[in-house]
């Protein structure tokens, strides 16, 4: 985006999504080790985290830094507004541009935050921005056939269930089908933009 440096931030009324910063190590750490084991298939649980020193996490800000100079992937960080712990986190992936506009969604909160509705307010936001910020128009969400927490979400949040792909991802050694939830500015009572059409 002809940028050297990215710093976008969104506000909700409880949370703050913005870019993971060296500093925040302590509070990244605390919110994955505090992580209660899996609550369901889809749910990663208590993950290692052995080779996460701050060093590597330094490394992890610095890649995803790159990633959004290169408009390829936006990684926040979920932090509360009130105490800053670290809640999980939320990308947006570009899938093409030009005339397309069009990016992929990704959500994740620690699962002893769930249940206070962060997640809604984290994705809808998300959402907001990227339409409003980095210039998206269709932004989808790909989604388990069965798993009911992640589809509830994207309904909560106005995303609209479009199709099913078959066979879209590889996962547990199977090509697996996923639904395909969609936003696009309208869904949300946004105005549309003609696209930033780059060479």
């Amino acid at each position: 985006m002809g940028e050297t440096s990215w710093t976008l931030t969104i506000n909700t009324e409880r949370l703050l999504l913005r870019p993971q910063q060296p500093s925040d190590y302590e509070f990244w750490y605390s919110g994955f080790s505090g992580r209660l084991p899996k609550q369901h298939q889809y749910d990663d649980g208590l993950v290692n985290l052995e080779h996460c020193d701050y060093q590597w996490f330094v490394n992890l800000c610095q890649r995803h830094h790159q990633l959004a100079l290169n408009d390829q992937v936006y990684v926040f960080g979920i932090f509360s507004r009130q105490t800053n712990q670290h809640l999980g986190n939320i990308d947006i992936s570009t899938i093409r541009r030009e005339e397309n506009q069009w990016a992929n969604l990704g959500y994740g909160i620690h699962n002893q935050h769930w249940q206070q509705g962060f997640g809604k307010e984290a994705v809808r936001a998300a959402l907001v921005a990227g339409f409003e910020t980095l210039g998206y128009h269709r932004i989808e969400a790909c989604i388990n056939l069965d798993n009911q927490a992640s589809i509830a979400l994207a309904q909560s949040v106005g995303m609209q269930r479009e199709c099913i792909r078959r066979g879209f991802v590889y996962e547990n050694e199977q090509w697996v089908d996923h639904f395909i939830y969609v936003a696009i500015p309208s869904d949300l009572g946004l105005v549309e933009k003609q696209p930033a059409i780059t060479p």
